[in-house]
Parts: C-alpha cells; sequence; structure tokens
C-alpha cells in the first residue's frame, strides 16, 4: 500500500524539521514510490533483496563443490559467448556459454579426472564476444576478483583467484564510533620512497602512526581497480577486484583485519558515480554495444571526466551495483563507503555549468536524475537493513535536501554529508585577504551553516588541496620557507610562525565547530611540504611526488613534528570529551575588531584568538554554563 500510496512513513518529520520543504512533498513521495516499487520487484522477481545483492555468488566464474567450474555473465549485445585461457591453451570456442533469457549466459565445466577444477588458481582468463556486428571480442568478466598487468603491459589480464586455503578474519568488527576522527589515506603514496607502497606497508607502518594520532576511522581510496594510476583511484575498471598494484586480496584482507584489531573502522572510498572508457581491460563495451551497462549516446558519457554513466533504471546495472557493495563488505570486513561523486548522479546536467544558489528548487524537477536517486537510497537502505553497523558517507556539493535524512523520511539515507564548503572557505580566506581583515562572522557562519539533523563531516583540507595544481594550507600559509626554515635550529621566522600557529588554529576550529565528524587527508596533518603529483607523462613518469614523507614528522630537529603532536593532542581531547558527538556548539561572541571567537562545546570553552599582533590578557567573556573552567580544559589560543 505504502507503494501504491506514495506515502512516506516517517515525511512529516522531515517537514516539520524544514517547512520549506512543504512546497515539494509531492516530490518526496514520487521518490519514495520508486523506490518502494523497485524494491517491491526484486522481492518478488529475486527473491528479496539479501539474495538479489549477492550475486556475486553466481555471476563471473566459480570453483563447484564438486571441483567443477561455473559461469555467469550477462551480455544482451552478445551473439555468442565462450571461456578461453590457459587452461584449454587459449582455444576461442571450446569452452561456449548457454544462452539463457534476459540477455544472460551460463557455462559449466566438469571437474578434471583427478576431481580437480579445469581452471586453476592463478591463470588467465577471458570471456570471447562474439558480438552482433561480426567483431571477436576479448573481454575482463565483469565480476572478475583479480586483476593485474603482466610485466610492462599497459592492459590487464584476468587472474582467477581462488586460492585453496582463504584468508580468516581474527577480529571481528566493531560497533560504529559515536564520534568519527577520519584518517582519509591512499595505499599507493604511504611511503617516503617513490614507488608503490604495498598493503603490508600500510598494515605494519602506517596504521600505527594513525592510531597513534587518534584517528579512529580510516577511508581507504583508490582500492578498486584502476588500470590508470594517475587518476587517484578514480577511473574504476574492474568494480570486484582490490587494486594489486598493491598486492594481494589476501594483504588487503589483513589490513582491514588488523585495523580492526586496533578498533579503526575502515571505510572504501567507492566509485559508482561513472566508470572507465577502457574497453579490453574495462566495463566499457562489454557485450561490443555501447549500451551495455551504460546510457548509449550521449547520456552515457561524461564531458568533463570522459568516462562512461550507469545507466541505473537497468535492472543488471542494479543487481552488478548493490552486489559490488555487499562484496566489499562481507568479502573484504569494509565497514562502510564515502560514495564519490554524488551530485554528478543526482543531476542530469551533472553539476557541469550549474551554480547551486540554495533556492529549493534546484533539487526538484526534470534536472534531478530520479533513477540514479533511487539507487542511491535502495544502495543505503541495503547497507543498512543488511549490515546496521556500516556507515556511508556523501560527496556531495549541491546541498541536496534530505540527502543525510534516512529512507524512510524521503531522504537518501546517507549517515554523512562532507562539508565541502569548509576548505574552499579556508582557501578563499588565505589567498585573498590579510589577516587584519578577516571575518569572524563569515568563519562562524561557515562553520556551523549546516542543515539540521543532518550530520556533516568537517575538514580543513582533503587530498583535493593536496593535489599538483592547487595547494594545501601548509602551502600556503608557508610557502618556500617549509624548504629552507622549518629546522628549530634556524630561527624562527615570522612566516614560519604564523604558519604553525595558523595551521593548528584552523584545524582545531574546524574540529570543534565545524561538524558532527571530522576528516584530514594523510600527511596534511604534519604540513607535508609538497604536494601530491602521481606519475604521469608530464612529469617523465616520476613518483617523487607520489609519496608521503612521514620520517620529517618523527624528526624532533624539525618543526613538522609540532603540528603532528598537535593533531593527536586535539583527537585525543576529542576522544576525551565527545564534542563531536555533542548537539551544536553555543557561540557567544563573534568580536570583529578584537578578532575573537568565542564558543561552547561538550562542557568545554573554546577561545580563539584570530588578531595578527594584539594579545588580550584577563580577557572576559560569557559562559552558557556557570561554574569554574580548569585552564588545563580550556582550548585558548592566543
Amino acid at each position: 500500500m505504502a507503494a501504491e500510496s506514495g506515502f512516506v512513513p516517517e515525511l512529516q518529520q522531515l517537514l516539520e524539521l524544514d517547512p520549506y520543504l512543504a512546497p515539494f512533498e509531492k516530490d518526496f513521495e514520487r521518490r519514495y514510490y520508486l523506490f518502494q516499487h523497485c524494491l517491491k520487484n526484486i522481492e518478488e522477481n529475486e527473491g528479496g533483496l539479501n539474495k538479489f545483492s549477492r550475486s556475486y555468488q553466481s555471476f563471473g566464474v566459480h570453483r563447484c563443490v564438486d571441483g567443477g567450474l561455473y559461469g555467469k555473465e550477462w551480455a544482451p549485445g552478445a551473439e555468442a559467448l565462450f571461456l578461453t585461457g590457459d587452461f584449454n591453451n587459449w582455444n576461442p570456442i571450446s569452452h561456449p556459454y548457454k544462452k539463457m533469457d534476459y540477455g544472460k549466459w551460463e557455462l559449466f565445466i566438469p571437474p578434471g579426472p583427478d576431481g580437480f577444477c579445469p581452471v586453476p588458481h592463478g591463470s588467465k582468463l577471458k570471456v570471447v564476444i562474439h558480438s552482433k556486428t561480426g567483431e571477436t571480442l576479448y573481454r575482463i568478466s565483469p565480476w572478475a576478483k583479480y586483476v593485474a598487468p603482466e610485466g610492462k603491459n599497459v592492459n590487464y589480464d584476468w587472474i582467477h583467484w581462488e586460492p585453496p586455503l582463504q584468508y580468516i578474519r581474527k577480529h571481528p568488527a566493531h560497533k560504529k564510533p559515536k564520534s568519527l576522527r577520519i584518517y582519509e589515506c591512499h595505499v599507493g603514496i604511504a611511503s617516503p620512497e617513490g614507488k608503490v607502497a604495498s598493503y603490508k606497508n600500510f598494515t605494519y607502518n602506517v596504521l600505527p602512526k594513525i592510531k597513534n594520532l587518534g584517528y579512529n576511522c580510516i577511508q581507504l581510496m583508490a582500492i578498486m581497480e584502476h588500470a590508470y594510476y594517475a587518476s587517484f583511484g578514480y577511473q574504476i575498471t574492474s568494480f570486484f577486484a582490490a587494486s594489486s598494484r598493491y598486492g594481494t586480496p589476501d594483504d588487503l584482507k589483513e589490513l582491514i583485519d588488523i585495523a580492526h584489531s586496533m578498533e579503526i573502522t575502515v571505510l572504501l572510498d567507492v566509485v559508482h558515480s561513472h566508470a572507465s572508457k577502457n574497453s579490453e581491460d574495462g566495463l566499457n563495451k562489454f557485450d561490443g554495444t555501447d549500451s551495455c551497462f551504460f546510457h548509449s549516446g550521449p547520456r552515457g558519457t561524461h564531458s568533463l571526466w570522459d568516462s562512461r554513466l550507469f545507466d541505473y533504471a537497468n535492472w543488471e546495472v542494479l543487481r552488478f551495483l548493490l552486489s559490488n557493495l555487499r562484496w566489499w563488505i562481507e568479502e573484504y570486513g569494509f565497514d562502510g563507503f564515502r560514495f564519490d561523486g554524488v551530485t554528478s548522479m543526482l543531476y542530469h546536467h551533472h553539476g557541469i555549468g550549474a551554480s547551486f544558489s540554495g533556492d529549493y528548487h534546484e533539487y526538484f524537477g526534470l534536472q534531478v536524475d530520479e533513477e540514479a536517486l533511487v539507487y542511491i537510497m535502495l544502495a543505503n537502505h541495503m547497507v543498512h537493513f543488511l549490515h546496521p553497523e556500516c556507515l556511508t558517507i556523501a560527496e556531495e556539493v549541491s546541498g541536496m535536501p534530505a540527502l543525510g535524512c534516512s529512507v524512510a523520511q524521503g531522504g537518501c539515507g546517507f549517515d554523512y554529508r562532507l562539508a565541502m564548503a569548509i576548505p574552499d572557505k579556508w582557501i578563499q580566506i588565505i589567498k585573498e585577504l590579510k589577516d587584519e581583515d578577516w571575518d569572524m562572522g563569515n568563519i562562524v557562519f561557515t562553520l556551523t551553516n549546516r542543515r539540521y539533523k543532518e550530520k556533516y563531516i568537517a575538514y580543513a583540507e582533503s587530498h583535493d588541496q593536496a593535489l599538483v595544481g592547487d595547494k594545501t594550507l601548509a602551502f600556503r600559509l608557508m610557502d618556500a620557507e617549509m624548504y629552507t626554515n622549518m629546522s628549530v635550529i634556524s630561527p624562527l621566522t615570522s612566516i614560519i610562525d604564523r604558519g604553525l600557529q595558523l595551521h593548528k588554529m584552523i584545524r582545531l576550529i574546524t574540529h570543534a565547530l565545524g561538524g558532527e565528524a571530522y576528516l584530514n587527508f594523510m600527511g596534511n596533518e604534519f604540513g607535508h611540504p609538497e604536494w601530491l603529483d602521481f606519475p604521469r607523462k608530464g612529469n617523465n613518469e616520476s613518483y617523487h611526488y607520489a609519496r608521503r614523507q612521514f620520517h620529517l614528522a618523527d624528526d624532533q630537529h624539525l618543526r613538522y613534528i609540532f603540528l603532528n603532536e598537535f593533531d593527536r593532542d586535539m583527537n585525543k581531547l576529542e576522544e576525551r570529551f565527545g564534542w563531536l558527538a555533542s548537539p551544536l556548539a553555543h557561540v557567544s561572541e563573534k568580536h570583529e575588531d578584537n578578532k575573537i571567537i568565542v564558543f561552547e562545546r561538550a562542557n568545554l570553552l573554546f577561545i580563539f584568538n584570530f588578531h595578527p599582533h594584539k594579545s588580550f590578557p584577563d580577557y572576559r567573556v560569557g559562559t552558557k554554563t556557570p561554574g569554574k573552567y580548569p585552564f588545563s580544559l580550556l582550548c585558548l589560543f592566543i
């Protein structure tokens, strides 16, 4: 009945929180109806969402209990399918798939005379597609669990991954933390050496640093396999394969397992907003058509990213993407996802050329891609229903209302959304204003301007600001002097002194005032002195900037250690008092002449003095709660 009437169970709660959404009540009802209708179809035709989202157990290739091999693919545009590889000396027609309904194909290869699987672990495979236009195409299964390039080959090979001994987790996942302190990281650059670092290096050298810094969550980027390293992991070629450039799937499982032993939540940076245009080792044109998995024609291509766009209304695309989320949770033990490019998914214009003013009409109407929106609702519903302790985060820049509200309220169901205006504000202030022109009211407004009852992740800077072509806060504040005046032996210059103090103050006020969670990109906590640039033709394939120089923060003779220790103490203080899980801060002062900001949160009094040259002894401030405030609990910056 809910689906037929469009009744949204908790919509009135949303409208009470934000009465300005009342004119769009019918939009919420239609969205919820489409979500319920899709969910009902899955229940009736696929045996339920639980079974539907575990399709990775049948699609692809799998070793059977009797030692045989079962294969299944969806290739609606194909005329015929075959499996070839090392196991049959690359005979392209000896092992045909049987055509089924709805564009599906299946294959069963009996066990060998010795009873073992005819396709051994570690052997190479390809799906041979005979297209309806007469082409013969060699493709990697969209469900491939492991792919890797051989030698200096550019294209990736599909490697059958079913080791005789599976990795066994030793440490169960724990409950999601009340206060989320996220360390955004990239395994490949997590070493001072100019090379692609490994899962093992991250597990044994980097995880202890993260734990020591007081972060209780890591967000792993560039894990889903991507053929082009310099894409930062955002041009996915194999959605079910953990990147082989860092090690084996078991190495990643060990990383997550050991993180769980440290009570660290592990999130995957998941890219379901688009896919690489690669066809030989990607998803594009898998069956020889441009419409398999994607919209055909212009709608299926992102003009800025030069990538393919999913057809979220397609039944098999829903199966593929929902199963993909389930795979990363249940096979590897991830505790949730940060969804990349949500703005691109939500709108037909993908945010290109759109300047969102905050007018609510921008978030409703024909510009909204409700097929993608329904997929997002389904994804969040599935993750939270089947794994209640999992978290989901939206990277979304338009400000779509109810993005972080429950599906039952008519929202998209994300637990958190990124406060993307905050880093832009800090860049604008530092880049355009003199210190004496900083606007305290504008800073407070930016840090507190968020939708009521939707949780935001505050951050001063993420990986976006660390990339070549942009500048980190440390670089903007100290620039070239970071190379010459960061030694404690050298005199403390005014530029370094100012840079160190503002670096700390910006982070603390963002941490304490800006949201219900906090994020930092690896290395930025100690003011990493160089930007991030992956090996590419433009830099002669150099790894010099594709690394993180953690040793700088460990050196007692360099001032980076002061920033590193401050970051640790800031996180430890939050861990003790829990301001991220506390109600919104009470801001009692924004003094423009004195450049003072005062606020209270979690029974702590925060006083920030942003004046470039004035100190204020015996400064009087009002407090919401009367009592004595020990200096040890007072976060005072002058």
